[in-house]
């Protein structure tokens, strides 16, 4: 029987993406809510527990909602993907970063319910978990991460005030960073996911731009255990990866012979590139994970999610 996959919150930014990609597909029933029931909560319970898997793409609130709609009902069959940050420390979620560990996507597929990272933990999560496994990054190194993002990333009333609001407000907006309260909702998963000890200090910042996404560790290698070279941190990455195809590694000599990442460069693809960079002796790396926001940042992740979930 054809699984049925309902995406509620199918209009937001996220979910008219993961609808785009699954709309043509004919190995699944995609279930949707016709604009006049938008507002029927009853019908809206009635396609969550008649979906096999059900796509939440809202607020934190809304998806513990509609979580709760399913245990309501003991609902057994309907399996959960939520990409807000509800349940991304939550016990009893897997954890939909598939790349994660050589376990995680058989841990995925046998879950009833994932939680799918947020585009900014995705990127510094893959540069920091392989060194912190192998015991070159300190659990309790000072971690500092600054990343930038499209405006897609903003939601609905970002991307108006970008694209559709008045020229001042654009001129003001063309880049600023936020979260200046070191408080930012993605802090928590990555400290949990990258097992760091102590919380990492995160500075997000956004681009006129619409999509695409650089995230920047920096790090002092002589506070880093064994007096690692770029090398090595290359080799953790590259050893962590290897045999993937959606998670890649430039090459020490690529990353040696660039001058600029193009944040844009992954856009429209799922996939993420990590590159080491530093000079040779000069005892500093920065590490640096770039993807698309939209893509391995959001709905391609959760496309890939729903995939290994349906055994694929």
């Amino acid at each position: 029987m054809t699984p049925k996959v309902f995406i509620d919150g199918e209009h937001g930014t996220t979910g008219l993406k993961i609808r785009e990609r699954l709309a043509a597909r004919r190995d699944i029933d995609l279930m949707s809510i016709p604009a006049s029931e938008r507002r029927n909560p009853l019908f809206r319970a009635r396609l969550l527990n008649e979906a096999d898997i059900a796509i939440l793409c809202l607020p934190d609130e809304a998806s513990r909602e509609a979580v709760a709609m399913l245990e309501a009902g003991r609902n057994n069959k309907t399996r959960v993907i939520d990409t807000s940050t509800a349940h991304r420390v939550a016990p009893g979620w897997a954890f939909g970063f598939a790349e994660l560990t050589n376990s995680q996507r058989a841990e995925i597929a046998s879950s009833a319910r994932v939680a799918n990272p947020g585009c900014y933990s995705t990127g510094a999560i893959a540069l920091l978990r392989p060194l912190v496994e192998r015991n070159i990054l300190p659990a309790d190194y000072p971690v500092t991460i600054n990343a930038v993002s499209g405006y897609t990333g903003g939601g609905k009333k970002l991307i108006a005030q970008m694209e559709d609001g008045k020229a001042e407000d654009r001129e003001t907006a063309n880049h600023f960073a936020y979260a200046l309260s070191l408080a930012h909702k993605h802090v928590p998963e990555i400290q949990l996911r990258s097992k760091l000890k102590r919380r990492p200090l995160f500075t997000p910042a956004v681009g006129r731009f619409a999509q695409g996404m650089l995230v920047n560790v920096p790090l002092h290698l002589d506070l880093l255990n064994g007096a690692p070279d770029l090398a090595d941190l290359h080799a953790a990455l590259a050893e962590h990866y290897s045999g993937q195809e959606v998670v890649t590694v430039a090459s020490l000599e690529e990353s040696q012979r660039i001058e600029r990442v193009n944040i844009e460069s992954l856009n429209e693809t799922d996939r993420m590139k990590l590159y080491v960079f530093g000079t040779p002796g000069k005892g500093q790396a920065n590490l640096v994970a770039c993807l698309d926001n939209l893509g391995k940042g959001a709905s391609g992740a959760a496309v890939q999610n729903m995939d290994i979930m349906l055994g694929g």
